[in-house]
């Protein structure tokens, strides 16, 4: 006999993730776990219900519940599996927990994410057995959804494509779990090398802390050294700046002192001059006198014979002095004096082969230059002139016969104070009897130089 018809179910595999659980499934380690929903009852065909026979359909229902027991223990191996995981992360978890504790203070961090984290897993585990036992349930009300739905070949298709899902949702489970577990095992090395570099940063902190103190103390040190010797620096710049105002003081002292010293010696040695020039003078006036006193002592023996000499000398002198009124322009041009009775000399520098008359003009020089003459041309020579080349011509006597300018001074009153101290020194001495009986006339020529006092050249 027929039996009854039975209600035919659809037998489907869902993966559902609880609502609360974060996007990543590296965060917990926790793979998706299969779930069987029911699905509505589908509506059995009365006429494929007339037609199968009733040993068709209770070999379908056996094979169908053979086939759902076997899902069962297929499902409660997948629950123990996923428990023996809940258990091997919460051993692991336990595992973190004791190794984080012993950072103490210094992973506190570290441990509120741990319990946090700890905290979403009892979370995530209450929620995975409120759904187990969802999913227990709804495998018992699929029970005879199954059964029914065995009777007919599309329930039977439906199956089959159920079991092919159902085994890649397993596959894929399985990949997602071993997913997991690396990525669980990659976070507890990371949390380890995160603990780690905690310690290390604190140590490095703490060693930069004890580098930065004694860089202080050593940059205190340092100061205070740079300020001692900036101290003694500037001790011994001040000692080097006294030293050297001391110094200075004695230098100057000691220039004054040189000098006063060269002054006293310029004027010593220009008084030395002054002396040997009056010492010279007065050796040339000795001398001079000698030479009267041999001259008168000879005039002596030989006076009558003078006198004629004088006389004729007088004569030749008149002569000479007409001759010269009569060529006066033509003996002021010319650089030598003119042809005469008179025996002449000219003496033009200071080298001559006669000593006796370089003698002669040496002491007309210095008696020009030693008895103060400048003060009759001092007033004059404050006008640009050029030094004046002069011709003195000297009789035996001493007296002169005549000055003849070769070279202007160019300051007519200067030529006029030249002449004048010329005669101011006349006579100039008569000649030594060795001049004398050889020369009527010496023309002495020399330049004439003004600084503080008057120096024939």
């Amino acid at each position: 006999m027929a039996s009854a018809p039975v209600a035919a179910h659809k037998v489907i595999t869902n993966v559902v993730r609880p609502r609360n659980l974060p996007s990543e499934p590296r965060e917990f380690g926790k793979a998706e776990k299969l779930v069987i929903q029911p699905v509505e009852q589908l509506e059995p065909s009365a006429q494929v219900a007339e037609q199968a026979p009733t040993d068709v359909g209770r070999a379908r229902q056996v094979e169908i519940l053979a086939k759902t027991q076997r899902e069962a223990r297929r499902q409660e191996k997948l629950r123990r599996d996923a428990a023996l995981a809940g258990q091997e992360e919460a051993t692991r978890t336990e595992v973190a927990k004791q190794e984080l504790s012993k950072l103490e203070a210094q992973q506190e961090e570290a441990k509120q994410e741990l319990a946090r984290q700890e905290a979403a897993k009892q979370e995530l585990a209450k929620e995975e057995a409120v759904r187990q036992e969802t999913a227990r349930q709804q495998a018992a009300d699929l029970e005879a959804t199954r059964l029914e739905a065995a009777k007919q070949d599309q329930a039977r298709q439906q199956v089959a494509r159920v079991e092919a899902a159902r085994q890649e949702t397993a596959k894929q489970e399985l990949a997602g779990r071993e997913a997991a577990k690396r990525e669980e095992a990659r976070q507890e090395a990371a949390r380890q090398e995160a603990a780690r570099q905690v310690v290390a940063r604190q140590e490095a902190a703490r060693q930069e802390a004890a580098r930065q103190e004694a860089a202080r103390q050593e940059t205190a040190r340092q100061e205070v050294a740079r300020q001692e010797a900036a101290r003694q620096e500037a001790a011994r710049q001040e000692m080097a700046r006294q030293e050297a105002a001391r110094q200075e003081v004695a230098r100057q002292e000691a220039a004054r002192q040189e000098a006063a010293r060269q002054e006293v010696a310029r004027q010593e040695a220009a008084r030395q001059v002054v002396a040997r020039q009056e010492a010279a003078r007065q050796e040339a006036a000795r001398q001079e006198l000698a030479k009267k006193e041999q001259a008168l002592a000879e005039r002596a023996a030989q006076e009558s014979a003078r006198e004629d000499r004088l006389r004729q000398i007088g004569r030749q002198l008149d002569l000479e002095r007409a001759q010269r009124e009569n060529t006066a322009d033509r003996q002021v041009n010319s650089p030598l004096p003119t042809a005469s009775s008179l025996r002449r000399r000219w003496l033009f520098g200071r080298a001559d082969s006669d000593r006796d008359l370089v003698l002669y003009a040496d002491a007309m020089s210095r008696k020009i230059e030693l008895n103060m003459t400048i003060d009759m041309v001092r007033e004059v020579l404050k006008q640009p002139h050029t030094q004046p080349m002069v011709t003195i011509a000297v009789r035996a006597d001493g007296s002169v016969e005549k000055v003849t300018f070769e070279v202007s001074s160019g300051v007519p009153a200067l030529d006029d104070a030249i002449r004048k101290v010329i005669a101011s020194q006349a006579p100039y001495g008569a000649f030594s009897p060795s001049l004398a009986r050889r020369y009527d006339v010496i023309e002495i020529r020399r330049t004439w130089v003004f600084d503080y006092a008057i120096r024939l050249q």
